[in-house]
């Protein structure tokens, strides 16, 4: 078996890099626009004062749930509270853009969030201060204090889909495996670290989980009768299917976009090759591989079309690209002799894979993009760092590290700029990030 098979047997939650992006100033008339595309890295600052009118300690809560998303999105830059000039309880909801514009802000968001018992309701307001005194967004949401951080998080992705018409990717959720005690076990946690939770709820070896595509469930490989199966489990923890029970391997699942397949690495002929499998009842659709190397880690591309794999075909472990329906497989990855853990991009119109590489005897994240052949490196000098997984959204990435600063799951700029934020501590393996939430 490869080292890192599937998701990556081994290896511990790292950084995830979210993405930079480009601001554009235009005419006061028209707005700022946050161009996602651009050359640029310039982030957008933007200011979120204390809510005033609204209960302290709910409030502060919000802010802190703001600052995270926004600061994480990789399009904003949210400036420090120290240094603001405007008197907040005369301007409540509304803004005096000149004291604004004196502290370097170019957005301001407004909030205030009332309680009745177990209720809760957000006003937000959000303002472009080269507009004036008119918000350009207001929103208002309720529900109870339970629902919090999920609220929050709806009105930061109204935010970012206002000024980049895209869809953020906060209120989605990570899986990975916990290693701790000998165990292994597949979590899942909000990607900001909140609420973390077991999927797994056996004692054996567990490792490679994977999301389906509308986040109901979760596929993962376990021991639990003595051979590596695959099952499939509600996202919410509970009894698990067994899917694939083949002898040897059932590792490595990744699903296609429509949900109904799953691409896996299966042995039971003696060679772990790529196989398509249903998803409902695990019979062996197409085999996609039959090489005599060892094939391993399928992952599906966004459009249905490809899958990314890693063999050891032309020596040392590579990421290979073939067609969903089989055929001739072409190597993508160049650089250097070990690279592993391919996933792809869901971000439109790009052809981009992410991987773990090892240069210099540590293992860290890339990105290239198939088209220019352009590799962007995520990690460097800072631990090893495996398994990435993209954002919804393409824009940000979460993986697993070791480093000086302690070992997780951690998120990137999908960009290769800024720093990366670790949102879970832990031995971790197998990370795997969620489909958008729903709205």
């Amino acid at each position: 078996m490869l080292p890192n098979e599937g998701k990556g047997i081994v290896g511990l939650l790292a950084v995830l890099v979210a993405f930079a992006m480009s601001a554009t100033a235009v005419s006061a008339q028209e707005g700022v626009i946050i161009d996602v595309t651009g050359a640029k890295r310039s982030k957008y600052p933007i200011a979120i004062p204390m809510a005033v009118g609204s209960d302290a300690a709910v409030a502060r809560e919000m802010q802190e749930i703001q600052t995270f998303d926004l600061n994480v999105s990789g399009y904003f830059k949210v400036l420090d509270p120290a240094g603001f000039l405007a008197d907040l309880e005369g301007e409540k909801l509304g803004i005096e853009p000149q004291k604004w514009k004196d502290v370097g802000a170019y957005g301001v968001i407004k909030y205030r969030v009332v309680t009745s018992g177990a209720n809760l309701e957000l006003t937000a307001n959000l303002y472009e201060v080269s507009k004036g005194t008119a918000p350009v967004l207001t929103k208002t949401y309720k529900g109870t204090k339970a629902d919090l951080r999920n609220i929050t998080h709806a009105w930061c992705n109204d935010v970012v889909f206002y000024y980049t018409k895209e869809q953020g990717f906060f209120g989605s959720k990570i899986a990975f495996v916990a290693k701790k005690k000998g165990a292994s076990t597949v979590m899942a946690v909000d990607f900001d670290g909140a609420n973390p939770y077991a999927v797994s709820r056996n004692t054996s070896t567990n490792m490679l989980p994977a999301w389906s595509p509308s986040g109901g469930q979760i596929a993962y490989t376990s021991y639990m009768r003595n051979n590596p199966d695959l099952y499939i489990a509600p996202a919410g923890g509970g009894r698990p299917k067994r899917l694939s029970s083949h002898r040897g391997m059932n590792t490595g699942a990744s699903f296609s976009p429509d949900g109904s397949k799953l691409a896996v690495t299966l042995s039971k002929d003696g060679n772990p090759e790529i196989y398509v499998i249903s998803a409902s009842d695990g019979k062996i659709l197409t085999r996609i591989t039959n090489n005599k190397a060892i094939d391993t880690g399928p992952a599906w591309s966004p459009d249905g079309s490809q899958i990314a794999f890693v063999s050891d075909r032309e020596g040392g472990p590579q990421i290979f690209v073939v067609s969903a329906s089989g055929g001739d497989a072409r190597r993508v990855s160049f650089n250097g002799s070990y690279n592993t853990t391919p996933t792809w991009s869901p971000a439109k119109g790009e052809s981009v894979i992410a991987y773990t590489t090892r240069d210099g005897g540590r293992y860290d994240i890339v990105t290239l993009d198939l088209k220019t052949k352009k590799m962007t490196r995520i990690t460097q000098g800072e631990g090893s760092n495996e398994e990435p997984s993209f954002s919804p959204n393409g824009r940000a990435i979460a993986f697993a590290s070791t480093r000086s600063s302690g070992s997780g799951v951690y998120i990137a700029n999908a960009d290769g700029t800024g720093t990366a934020t670790r949102i879970y501590s832990g031995a971790v393996t197998g990370v795997d990030w969620g489909p958008a939430p729903k709205m």
